[in-house]
């Protein structure tokens, strides 16, 4: 479709030549610095020196290109890397207007980005291909190729490519969710009839394409949420490892997700000479997890825990140090100075005596899973039941027909009665309320209480964010929560889809309805409130119920 504009015939620079030559890189736009807290500034100067190689605009053309790779911008959730990140890009940009920077995010993330640039005035176009609408910002040579074909607008491959080649044309930047990315850049394979054996499969000519653009033509990565891909098993770390840039940017607040392993693979995809440069005994350190997963786990034990811990704290002093010429952090302390503040609440709860019994019947679930989800549910409110298998103890405790007939009232469930008090309480304080639970039907539940309890609507006063939504549908609900004249009250978000990138400063008071044992989940889902632009004091409720039950 597009052999009238062909890719090879743009200009094929990865950001080389500079368009400035005197000066620090603060000089690049006059005043931009003063609009910076100083982790921002601090973080900026990072970045610069290790893709750039220096911040002084006339040593950026003579730098070892050994020495220039990639960074990890690890900042506490809600303390603005994404500001800080739209800065370097609108500077690079200026310096290097052939780089072709892409930034790959969660899907849902893709409309905060293009907000955050029209918010800051950056002037680059930014084109999200995962968007199927036009902005208004791409090649008008592209657009009438388009018209003109045989295709349909509604082509969603041939919108893709009117972005992607604008995005090669002119000075600006791409957006893309990792889903897609691993679509269009991935390999494809398919596995042979009964065998686990799986051969590569030849692309069409059109596909082959996405992928040859996606992996050769970026002069510049940003991956946000760079701890997404962390698993070198999966299909996504195996695309991004292929990426010919090395000038990469990793944005994660919790880069250390569950084990060494993970962070390993990060600091290898950011950085994708690390492996040769780290000693054998910290690779055992990193590798523990996959060596477990081999039967040989013993010998990694006997090697790091010998002096009784000691030497594996030593060995993690070494792998700070390996990391620390490419890893920025900062813990969040802009936060304590600049915001109202923080108030961290545990409110233990007493279930009523129906509750009880349910819980108490849980106990002998063999299945952990299982055990952990109905723990969960049973928690909330003893209704939530009706949709789960039940063993024989918890069928002879249960009576459905009196827990349908009691499913709107919330008294009968310990977390939703003290919800429901709650709520009423805020309202009156003027407070929204923001409620995490890593469960739907619970969310779905407190919905309907609230609906018939206090006569309010799902898209007014109750809004509730999940998985399913679209990204329009989304940003439009977190701009409605956020605007402090809207009429919407209670927020009810799914930990899963809602804890990551999203700005949720209309909460004063988060609600976390049941225990998350990941606290970089906790911690990320806390900071969608508490962030830079809060006007309030946050005050953050973990709701347990009484007992041993653990939820």
């Amino acid at each position: 479709m597009f052999d009238g504009v062909q890719f090879q015939d743009l200009r094929s620079g990865t950001g080389d030549s500079c368009n400035h030559t005197k000066g620090t890189i603060w000089d690049i736009i006059p005043g931009i610095k003063g609009s910076m807290y100083p982790h921002q500034q601090e973080g900026f100067e990072f970045i610069w020196k290790n893709l750039a190689g220096s911040t002084e605009i006339d040593k950026l053309n003579s730098s070892d290109p050994d020495n220039v790779g990639g960074c990890i911008i690890s900042h506490a959730p809600g303390t603005g890397k994404t500001r800080l990140t739209i800065v370097f890009l609108q500077t690079y940009l200026e310096m290097f207007p052939d780089c072709r920077p892409v930034i790959i995010a969660p899907a849902s993330l893709l409309l905060t980005w293009e907000e955050e640039f029209k918010k800051w005035n950056v002037g680059v176009p930014f084109h999200n291909l995962n968007n199927l609408e036009f902005s208004g910002k791409e090649s008008v040579a592209a657009v009438n190729v388009l018209n003109k074909s045989r295709h349909q607008t509604q082509d969603k491959n041939a919108i893709r490519m009117v972005k992607l080649f604008s995005w090669c044309q002119d000075k600006s930047i791409l957006g893309v969710s990792y889903s897609l990315y691993e679509k269009l850049a991935g390999e494809k394979f398919s596995k042979d009839e009964g065998t686990n054996f799986k051969r590569k499969v030849a692309r069409e000519t059109e596909n082959e394409k996405f992928r040859k653009i996606l992996l050769n033509f970026p002069g510049l990565l940003v991956l946000d949420e760079g701890h997404t891909p962390r698993n070198q098993r999966s299909s996504i770390w195996k695309v991004l490892c292929e990426l010919k840039t090395k000038k990469r940017i990793i944005l994660s607040g919790t880069p250390f997700q569950n084990n060494f392993l993970e962070l390993y693979n990060t600091l290898c995809l950011v950085r994708p000479g690390f492996a040769d440069t780290i000693p054998a005994s910290l690779k055992k350190l990193c590798q523990r997890r996959l060596m477990r997963e081999k039967n040989v786990m013993k010998e990694v034990q006997d090697s790091i825990s010998s002096s009784a811990g000691s030497h594996a704290d030593e060995e993690i002093k070494k792998f700070k140090a390996l990391m620390a010429p490419f890893v920025n952090v900062h813990k969040g302390s802009i936060l304590q100075k600049s915001l109202p503040g923080l108030r961290d609440c545990v409110v233990v709860l007493n279930p009523p005596d129906m509750q009880k019994r349910l819980l108490e019947s849980i106990r002998g679930t063999s299945n952990t899973f299982e055990f952990e989800h109905k723990l969960a549910l049973a928690s909330v409110h003893p209704s939530l039941f009706l949709d789960l298998a039940l063993t024989k103890k918890e069928e002879s405790i249960l009576n459905k027909d009196w827990l349908e007939s009691h499913r709107l009232n919330p008294n009968e469930g310990v977390k939703t009665r003290f919800l429901m008090e709650f709520i009423r309480l805020c309202d009156t304080l003027n407070e929204k309320v923001l409620v995490f639970s890593q469960f739907i039907d619970p969310l779905c539940l407190i919905l309907d209480q609230l609906s018939s309890l206090l006569n309010w609507s799902e898209g007014r006063e109750l809004l509730h964010m999940h998985g399913k939504l679209d990204q329009k549908t989304r940003q439009s609900m977190i701009n409605k929560f956020n605007d402090p004249n809207s009429e919407a009250k209670v927020l009810l978000a799914s930990t899963k889809a809602c804890s990551e990138g999203i700005n949720l400063v209309g909460a004063s008071r988060v609600v976390l309805l049941d225990v998350v044992w990941n606290p970089s989940v906790e911690r990320q889902a806390i900071s969608r409130a508490y962030r830079i632009g809060q006007k309030k004091v946050v005050y953050t409720y973990h709701l347990i119920t009484q007992g041993d039950y653990g939820m």
